[in-house]
């Protein structure tokens, strides 16, 4: 299964794509969608829009996994990222990928087994954990790899609950 992981923002949209390859978790891609702060909104969401298409056209993933949203002190920095967080599900929707989405928490702790790690910690163990020489970056990167590593460890659990309430 290849999955395209997803730390959405405005200015940042990180992006991170990992299959399994025999047995192992392997990185395909990942970088940084960066949008001028210039440009009016739309712009930047048709911008992130039109990357997010060509990464699905590029790499073909079975799922997106999307870091949730986050309330924090900045109430518009939130909305900005909600925003950038539907035009990911949009993308995803047009081409009936299914997508699923989880909390740093999760995210972390499924990467470090703990939820509390920090950013670096987190960097150090996607690199770990896909092989890499060194931690990926920019952090957008780095996290968006480290949703899309918490997704593939979480899918086989999710598609047996899945099974067995049916």
């Amino acid at each position: 299964m290849i999955v395209l992981g997803v730390d959405p923002g405005l200015a940042n949209t990180g992006y991170g794509v990992v299959a399994q390859r025999g047995g192992r978790t392997v990185a395909l891609d990942g970088g940084v969608i960066e949008t001028a702060a210039g440009l009016p909104a739309e712009r930047r969401l048709a911008e992130i829009h039109e990357a997010i298409e060509a990464l699905l056209a590029e790499h073909d993933p079975g799922a997106v996994a999307l870091e949730e949203l986050y309330f924090g002190a900045n109430a518009g920095s939130a909305f900005a990222v909600g925003q950038a967080r539907g035009v990911v599900l949009l993308a995803a929707g047009q081409r009936g990928i299914p997508c699923a989405g989880y909390t740093p928490q999760q995210v972390k702790g499924a990467v470090c087994g703990s939820g509390r790690a920090g950013k670096d910690q987190v960097a150090r163990m996607v690199g770990t954990l896909l092989g890499l020489s060194e931690p990926p970056r920019p952090d957008h990167a780095a996290d968006a790899l480290a949703v899309a590593v918490c997704h593939l460890n979480r899918a086989p659990l999710a598609a047996a609950m899945a099974g067995a309430a049916r």
